[in-house]
């Protein structure tokens, strides 16, 4: 398993991902983007997942957060089709975050969220992996930053929903991951991530 970490198509996943994330950075920090990414790479692994779904992974955001430099969402769709093929698109597809509907209707923040997860009803396995491995890491840096701080404020201000919307994000996640039958290991980790994010909206922070 270790070896498929440095496959040349994981390689040239990375490659990609790190052009199209250039300059960005993780939400309130300073660390490069691609953190994330690499480290959804790692949790994915970790699982034993296949190389399309490590692909996938490092992928991930890319059609969501990188519509710039002249590239257009549709695109950014081909290319990664081109480059990766058909199942990584519709893997990273499956996790994007939607502004518009099926109508072109602007979707509003709750919106996006209910619609994202109305989509993994219908999303394939290898997305929601991807979903899990994507949230655990962003919890978990989010729970480090907690405990780093003396302000927590000021980490959860860094996100739109608050602390409560956000927490109940993760919770929702989980929930309607679970609903849909999908009993991986990797829930428990989730679930684990969940509970302490829910832990700290609590008056006592009991941890």
């Amino acid at each position: 398993m270790a070896l498929r970490g440095y496959s040349d198509r994981i390689n040239h996943a990375f490659a990609f991902a790190a052009k199209h994330h250039d300059q960005q950075v993780r939400k309130g920090t300073r660390l490069p983007y691609l953190t994330h990414p690499a480290n959804v790479a790692v949790i994915l692994t970790r699982y034993g997942q296949d190389e399309e779904t490590i692909v996938a992974g490092i992928l991930h955001d890319v059609v969501e957060d990188c519509v710039r430099d002249n590239f257009t969402r549709e695109a950014l769709e081909q290319r990664i089709g081109d480059k990766f093929g058909t199942d990584v698109l519709d893997t990273v597809l499956a996790v994007t975050h939607r502004k518009v509907d099926d109508d072109g209707m602007e979707f509003s923040s709750e919106e996006k969220k209910t619609d994202y997860l109305t989509r993994l009803g219908r999303a394939p396995a290898r997305a929601r992996w991807v979903c899990a491995a994507d949230k655990i890491h962003n919890a978990s840096a989010i729970l480090a930053d907690l405990r780093r701080t003396d302000f927590p404020e000021n980490v959860w201000s860094r996100f739109s929903a608050g602390r409560e919307g956000t927490v109940k994000w993760y919770r929702q996640v989980h929930d309607r991951l679970a609903l849909l039958g999908f009993h991986a290991p990797i829930m428990d980790e989730l679930r684990d991530a969940a509970e302490q994010l829910e832990r700290w909206t609590e008056p006592t922070r009991t941890r």
